[in-house]
């Protein structure tokens, strides 16, 4: 099966559509990634890579389509808004160029936000005649709401209209969760919706070590509480800081937040500002550390905002932190939770509560070492048995022969 991935995220920016993309390439399918130029988180291109043409690369048995956009810059909403439009009108109007006379069975979207990128699909899907199936990560326009970019009502109801067209021009929809099916649904019209997890991390066959920067802290003396990922607005990392200030620094406990995003800079004048010197900000390193950064860990930590949107969301992280086999805290709604707590795999707190989260951490404090170890043992389990990579793979490929099997009968 030929299959084109559209994606404006994709290697050597860190987003589970590249594992995918490697998982289908191994079942079998001959993969083509049309993307953006890399950016992601910082704003800036990535090293060999130039804002203006088409550039094409070959990566892991499949070749990449990278098509011009703005980068994201520093910050700011006009910039993000750029960035975002010039992805979509890049692969609606340069990507049929970029992949002229190439035959496609399959246009797969990696529906994380904007949505409005698979318009770009759509053109192409039109062009093709190929089926389309949308990876619906986040809800438009609730995710817009949530993290306060949009507010204005008559904006969030014309972004849902035009969700709805997107959603209605698709031959399938995959959703990342359970509690996604009902509200997507409601939109989708006549098109049909099925679960599809995100699954976890794929093995590395040798994984690489901790940078000399986290290799020098002092592992094992006290509790070291790990977060990894993007430090931006949907995290409530107000709501982890003021927990790490509840905790205190009496108990021992240490707070490693590894990553980069919007929030970067408030978080270190935050923690100047409030002395929370058991805050540690490491910065952002290569996803291949990850693996012995969670080994080193005593808990791995997952937060997110209050809200509809976020409670029918299950972080990506959290398969990463199964997978650890590490005791997880979480402080979020929903999904997320009803997982960790299914799995055995840790103790959560309600979204946004600072007490709580303190006094899941005093609880987590008071178990014993074996006790912590059964915790991660449990998460493991649960990863082998739900997120497993190759049986997911395999899963979406069983979606992507519906697909096009809907749209012969058309």
């Amino acid at each position: 099966m030929k299959v084109l991935v559209l994606s404006q995220h994709f290697w050597p920016e860190s987003f589970r559509i590249n594992e995918v993309a490697q998982s289908l390439v191994e079942q079998g399918c001959e993969v083509t990634v049309l993307t953006g130029k890399p950016n992601y988180p910082e704003g800036r291109l990535y090293p060999g890579y130039r804002v203006g043409g088409v550039q094409t690369e070959r990566h892991e048995g499949y070749e990449i389509v990278r098509v011009p956009l703005c980068p994201r810059g520093s910050g700011g909403a006009f910039r993000l808004v750029l960035n975002y439009l010039s992805f979509i009108f890049s692969t609606a109007l340069l990507g049929p160029w970029a992949l002229r006379g190439r035959r496609f069975d399959l246009i797969f979207v990696y529906g994380t936000s904007p949505i409005l990128q698979a318009i770009g699909a759509i053109v192409l899907k039109w062009i093709k005649g190929a089926a389309l199936v949308t990876w619906v990560q986040d809800q438009w326009p609730q995710s817009l709401e949530v993290t306060g970019f949009v507010r204005n009502r008559s904006a969030l109801a014309a972004v849902a209209v035009v969700v709805r067209w997107i959603y209605r021009r698709c031959d399938l929809l995959l959703v990342q969760s359970q509690a996604f099916l009902a509200p997507v649904s409601r939109m989708a019209g006549s098109t049909p919706v099925a679960v599809h997890l995100n699954p976890g991390d794929r093995e590395q066959p040798q994984p690489a070590p901790l940078p000399p920067v986290l290799a020098a802290l002092p592992w094992g003396q006290v509790f070291h509480i790990v977060f990894a990922g993007n430090l931006g607005t949907a995290q409530a990392l107000d709501c982890v800081l003021d927990a790490a200030e509840l905790v205190g620094k009496e108990v021992g406990v240490r707070w490693v937040l590894v990553g980069s995003g919007a929030r970067s800079a408030w978080l270190r004048e935050q923690v100047h500002a409030r002395s929370l010197d058991q805050v540690l900000l490491p910065g952002r390193f290569d996803p291949v550390c990850m693996p012995a950064l969670f080994e080193r860990a005593d808990a791995l930590l997952v937060s997110l905002n209050r809200g509809e949107a976020l409670a029918q969301t299950v972080p990506s992280k959290i398969q990463a932190y199964l997978a650890a086999g590490r005791p997880i805290l979480a402080s979020l709604d929903g999904e997320g939770a009803r997982v960790l707590a299914e799995a055995g795999a840790g103790l959560s707190a309600p979204a946004e509560d600072a007490q709580g989260l303190a006094d899941a951490v005093r609880a987590l404090l008071q178990r014993s070492p074996a006790e912590r170890a059964e915790m991660g043992e449990a998460g493991r389990r649960y990863y082998r048995a739900h997120f497993d990579p190759a049986q997911l793979a395999r899963d979406l490929v069983g979606h992507f022969e519906r697909a096009c099997a809907l749209l012969r009968g058309k």
